[in-house]
C-alpha cells in the first residue's frame, strides 16, 4: 500500500493527512500528537476510528493542521483519518459510517450582522 492523502474539515479547521503502513506514529505539525493534543479527551477523539476497526498501531500518520481551535482540529483530524482508513480498506466503511465519523459536521459560526453586537445579540435598549 502506498501513501494515502485525505482531508478533513470541522468549523474553520482543516486537516491534511498522509497515512501509510507503520507502527502507530502520529505526527501533527511536526510534533507527536500527545504533545499537540495534551488532554486525554482529544487523544481519544483521534484514536476512535482505529479503535472501531481494531487497527490501533498499524498506520503512521503525518498531519498538517491549520485554522480553528484545538477541539475543531481534533475532530477534523478524526474525519481525515476515517476517510483514509475507508480508502485503504473498503470493508471498514460500515462500522466507521455507523459511528458517524464519515459525516462532515456542517455547523459553522454565524457571521456578525451590522446594527447588532454579535450575530443575533442586539445592543441594549434604553427606553428613557
Amino acid at each position: 500500500m502506498e501513501v494515502i492523502n485525505t482531508i478533513g474539515r470541522r468549523k474553520t479547521a482543516v486537516a491534511r493527512i498522509y497515512i501509510k503502513p507503520g507502527n502507530g506514529n502520529i505526527q501533527v505539525n511536526g510534533k507527536d500528537y500527545k504533545v499537540y493534543f495534551p488532554t486525554e479527551t482529544l487523544q481519544t477523539i483521534i484514536n476512535q476510528p482505529f479503535a472501531i476497526i481494531g487497527e490501533l498501531d498499524k498506520y503512521d500518520i503525518n498531519a498538517n493542521l491549520v485554522g480553528g481551535g484545538i477541539s475543531g482540529q481534533a475532530e477534523a483530524l478524526r474525519l481525515a483519518i476515517s476517510r483514509a482508513l475507508v480508502e485503504s480498506n473498503p470493508e471498514s466503511k460500515p462500522p466507521i459510517k455507523k459511528e458517524g465519523f464519515l459525516t462532515r459536521d456542517p455547523r459553522m459560526v454565524e457571521r456578525k450582522k451590522y446594527g447588532r453586537r454579535k450575530a443575533r445579540r442586539r445592543f441594549q435598549f434604553s427606553k428613557r
